[in-house]
């Protein structure tokens, strides 16, 4: 078969995919559940998916609650390929985004959801109304979040410090690189993140 034959052929297999992971409040259908189904079938038809990053971008914002969020956004080239015909090739433009806190798990999050969700769109598996998924972010983001202390903030400055004397850069250069305009207004969580973070730059001097 070719590689069209063989697509259609999962996509007959496909149609719908229980949900296997649970939430706080609901059942959802997860990345693993996506993979283990349809992989199975891309196995046994012998085609491949090959994910590819062309353009990658990081931008920063506060929300009304004043956290500091990093979003990421990805440009990708989704490729299908017949293990039979390795000429034989389908290549797909592709979108996706990761929502994150600290900022060290955008990245990992964009190309996720990034897989799953366009195995779900390209076999037209059957979802609902309402993307769970996004709900659970919404929720998990609207908690109140723990506010940075005194120690937190004494650590960060003391290590933004030593990295700009160490780099012979001014301080603010330094927070500018950590994407941080007012260290007081993180959260207790973000400090965390920053301060492992500094630590390492300090160690590297």
């Amino acid at each position: 078969m070719n590689i069209y034959q063989k697509l259609n052929e999962i996509h007959k297999q496909v149609g719908y995919i229980k949900k296997g992971q649970r939430g706080k409040q609901y059942q959802y259908v997860g990345s693993s559940d996506v993979l283990a189904v349809v992989r199975s079938h891309m196995n046994e038809q012998g085609v491949l998916l090959l994910p590819s990053i062309k353009n990658a971008k990081v931008s920063d914002f506060l929300t009304k609650t004043e956290t500091l969020q990093l979003f990421t956004e990805i440009d990708m080239t989704m490729t299908w390929v017949n293990t039979d015909n390795p000429d034989e090739k389908i290549e797909l433009d592709w979108y996706a985004q990761g929502m994150d806190l600290a900022g060290e798990k955008g990245v990992g999050k964009a190309l996720t959801y990034a897989e799953k969700y366009f195995l779900l769109k390209f076999f037209n598996i059957a979802t609902d109304d309402m993307d769970p998924d996004a709900f659970q972010d919404k929720v998990e983001s609207s908690k109140p979040q723990e506010k940075i202390n005194n120690e937190q903030i004494g650590l960060i400055k003391t290590n933004v410090l030593k990295v700009a004397k160490g780099r012979n850069k001014q301080e603010t250069d330094v927070y500018k690189a950590l994407k941080v305009t007012d260290i007081t207004k993180l959260t207790k969580k973000q400090a965390d993140a920053l301060i492992e973070k500094t630590n390492k730059w300090v160690e590297q001097l």
